[in-house]
Order: structure tokens, then sequence, then C-alpha cells
């Protein structure tokens, strides 16, 4: 199973443990991206995982593209072009103080990149699934374009093709609105992923849902799921994670999928002491992608990918550094933490 994701990787700059931006001189350089997290994930269930971005022609590129071939992705797909790597500040939350993110990414190399940059067809060359974001369309108006060209190309090419809508609210700035760009992209979609929020800003499809209270209702999310698949009839299918935020520290994390067939809830987790949360819905995705493509069935291949995405709540850093039997022994009711000798 070959499986090719695209989008933007970037330099992370995150504060030492809970500190503040600055409260001592230092800050943790690490890389990470929606769909190259993804790629890690799908990379260590053992799957054929190859990543596509453009990145600058300097010592920063070539250091990222040494992080990413530690985990065995295929890196050869990447371009080198014109611009900067992008940059991520982060604070990290603690009880009742949210965790903070500061973009620094305009003008990198994948905001200048532009229809034809990238050679679909051989980047897709023996692929059997793609992955990609709403991230990526809201960094600049060319990447929207090559965004929506990589769909179309790999949808003719005969791929599966998955996207997690993310909704970013800071990056939508070059003069389109989420939904006008993202009511397109879809349309050349297999399997959506998403959280209640993504659902009613990235494609303006609303429901009874509130966002801020950090409780859940799961008829509610039947409801949401129905109305997505709805608007889209090329959709097979939607994945929604259901976060309940008590504290910074503190969620509950479980999902659902509708096939529309069936309608699958998932066992919540209840996750104490989070270490970093940042990349649990790209272990979801990844984790999804896996089962999907795994289990005979869809309550089991959700169940993977609510695990995997749990225990990338312990992990410091974008990626989940969590195998195959990892997630199964959490799927299997293993949840003790005990030291295993």
């Amino acid at each position: 199973m070959r499986v090719v994701t695209f989008g933007e990787i970037m330099m992370r700059l995150k504060a030492p443990g809970r500190e503040r931006f600055f409260q001592s001189p230092a800050l943790e350089a690490t890389f990470g991206g929606g769909e190259a997290n993804v790629a890690v994930s799908l990379a260590n269930y053992g799957m054929d995982a190859v990543f596509v971005t453009v990145l600058p022609e300097n010592v920063l590129g070539d250091c990222c593209i040494r992080e990413l071939r530690r985990f065995f992705i295929d890196t050869s797909k990447i371009r080198r072009g014109q611009g900067r790597m992008g940059i991520y500040f982060l604070e990290a939350g603690a009880n009742q103080l949210p965790s903070k993110v500061v973009y620094d990414r305009s003008y990198s190399a994948i905001s200048q990149a532009k229809p034809g940059d990238i050679d679909w067809d051989d980047a897709f060359a023996d692929a059997d699934w793609f992955h990609i974001t709403g991230i990526t369309p809201a960094i600049s108006a060319s990447a929207m374009e090559l965004s929506l060209e990589s769909v179309k190309a790999a949808k003719r090419l005969g791929l599966t093709v998955s996207c997690d809508f993310n909704y970013r609210k800071k990056l939508w700035k070059y003069g389109k609105k989420a939904p006008e760009v993202m009511n397109e992209l879809v349309k050349y979609v297999d399997v959506g992923i998403a959280n209640e929020e993504d659902c009613q800003k990235s494609l303006g499809i609303h429901a009874d849902v509130d966002v801020a209270t950090g409780k859940l209702e799961t008829d509610k999310y039947k409801a949401l799921s129905d109305a997505v698949l709805s608007a889209f009839p090329n959709l097979k299918m939607i994945g929604i994670t259901l976060r309940e935020s008590i504290s910074a520290d503190h969620n509950n994390w479980s999902a659902c999928l509708n096939d529309r067939d069936h309608f699958y809830l998932s066992r919540k987790y209840e996750i104490r002491d989070i270490i970093d949360r940042v990349g649990g819905g790209d272990s979801f995705s990844g984790g999804l992608i896996y089962g999907l493509n795994t289990y005979d069935n869809k309550q089991d291949a959700l169940e993977f990918a609510v695990a995997a995405s749990c225990l990338k709540h312990s992990i410091s850093g974008d990626l989940n550094r969590v195998g195959v039997s990892d997630v199964e022994k959490l799927m299997g009711g293993d949840a003790s933490g005990r030291v295993q000798r």
C-alpha cells in the first residue's frame, strides 16, 4: 500500500516545557506539519509513505529531508524552490491556560509554488492513496491552485483521496474564504476527516453543535456527518473527532465514522496530564488510513485511529512515534501504562 501525502512541513520552535515564550532564552527546534505527520504515522505502521512538498534549497531544507528519511519516508518527490522554510512557534498550555501557536510562514517555498511545479503523474506513480488537508490551500492563492491540481490528478489516476478539512483561521488571508475553496476541493475527495469546527468553518455546513462548551452530544454529530455527506455525494465516508476539553491538560477523546450505511462511535478515552496535543488530529488521520486498509470492518479501523491519536497526546513533538503493536495493545484494553520488561 503506497500512500502519498502533500503539504507544508515547517520548523517548529517551542518554548521549553510549559514555559511562556522567552521565559528562558531558548526554543526547542523540531519539524512538523499536518501531512508530513500523517506520512510519519503511516511509515511507523509499515506502510509505504511518500511525502511531497517544496522546500528551500538550503541547509534547513537538507536537515528537514534527513529527518523525514529517519522514518523511512520516500522523499524523492520533494521539490526544491525559491523562498524560505515556514516556521511555527508553540507555547504549550497548562490547566486553564491554552496553548498558543504563532505562524511565520509567509513567502515560504511551498506558498510560492504554483500549478505545474510538481509532476503529479510522477509523484503518484504506483500509489494507491493520496492525503491532503485544508491547510495547504489556505497558505496562498498559488498553493490553493496547486492543491486543486493535486486532487484532480489523483482522481484522474484512480487513487483514493482523503482530506482532513483542517480549518486554520490565521491562514486564510489572500482574499478567499475557506468554504469557497474547500467546497470545490472536496468534490474530489473519497474520505473526509474533520472535527466539528472544520465542518462548520471549512465547509460552511452548520449543525446544532457548540464547539466552545466541551460537551458532546453524539446524535448531533450523526446529523452533522449526514449533512456533510448530503452536500458531497462523492464522499464515501467521513470521520469526525470528538474532543471534550476540560482543560489544557485534561481531555476526553473519541470519534465517529459515517459511511452512509452505518454510524460508528468509538470508545472514549479520558486523557489526563497531556504532554502535547499538537498533531493529535494528524495521528487520527494516519490511524484511519491504516485501519481502513488493514481491518475487515470499519469499527476496528475507527478504534485503531482513536487509540493511535490518544497515544499521541503522551508524546512530545508533532510526530506520533508509536507502532502498530502499541496501538493494538490500547485497542485491546491495556491502558494501565505499566512498565513493560
